[in-house]
Parts: structure tokens; C-alpha cells; sequence
């Protein structure tokens, strides 16, 4: 008797595939949906901070203008517009569109160069409001 899970080839990883801008977005959505994981508790804080007193909003209020605080919230600011591009992108291929090779690959790139573009615009319009 052989075991036939040993002569089995193994599924390729991938170290194995070319990446292409579908599969790096695939990837990247999923990371930013985790990210926003941390993101969530971030608002979370600022409310709980907002609801507690003045002094212990004003402290929070005081981490997040530091730079730390400013690159990790534009950092979930684009986690957010890049998933929110990811779940459209997604509900098309749902309704059984956006298939075909080159208009995904297409609809790869646009998601990431929009979800650049509209999260300068939010800080752009942001500061600019303040």
C-alpha cells in the first residue's frame, strides 16, 4: 500500500507566481482590512476620550497631532479609502463584471492610485479646513 499524499506535488506558494497587480491587491486588502482592526480602536479611544473629560480629550487629542500620531492615522485613513476601493471592486466581480484580464488588471491599478489620490484629498481639504 503507498501513501498517496506523499506522491502528491505539493500546491505552489507564492514564491512561485508572478505577481500582477490583481494578486497584490488581493493581497493588499486584506491586510488593510486587518489593519483597520487597529484603526477601529483608535476611534474607539478618541470617543471614549471625547465621552470621559476635556483634559483627557485634550491628551488624546495631543497624541494624535504628534507626528506618530499623524502618519498612523493617514496610514488608517488609507487603509480605509484603499478597502472601501477593494469592496467596490469586489461587488463588481459579485454582480459578474469586471472579469475579463486587462480590465481587472485595469481596475487593480485604479484602485490603488484612487485610494492615493482621495486620501491626499481628505488631509488636503482636512488641513485646510482646521
Amino acid at each position: 500500500m503507498t501513501n498517496v499524499t506523499k506522491s502528491r506535488p505539493l500546491s505552489p506558494h507564492l514564491q512561485i507566481y508572478k505577481p500582477i497587480p490583481t494578486m497584490i491587491m488581493s493581497i493588499v486588502h486584506r491586510i488593510t482590512g486587518s489593519a483597520l482592526y487597529f484603526g477601529t480602536i483608535l476611534v474607539a479611544w478618541w470617543l471614549i476620550a471625547a465621552a470621559t473629560s476635556p483634559a483627557y480629550y485634550d491628551w488624546v487629542m495631543w497624541a494624535f497631532g504628534t507626528l506618530i500620531g499623524q502618519l498612523v492615522l493617514f496610514g488608517y485613513t488609507w487603509a480605509l479609502v484603499h478597502h472601501l476601493f477593494g469592496g467596490i471592486r469586489h461587488f463588481i466581480w459579485d454582480l459578474g463584471y469586471g472579469y475579463e484580464k486587462n480590465f481587472a488588471t485595469k481596475l487593480a491599478i485604479a484602485n490603488l492610485i484612487a485610494s492615493v489620490v482621495l486620501t491626499l484629498a481628505i488631509w488636503i481639504v482636512g488641513y485646510a479646513v482646521r
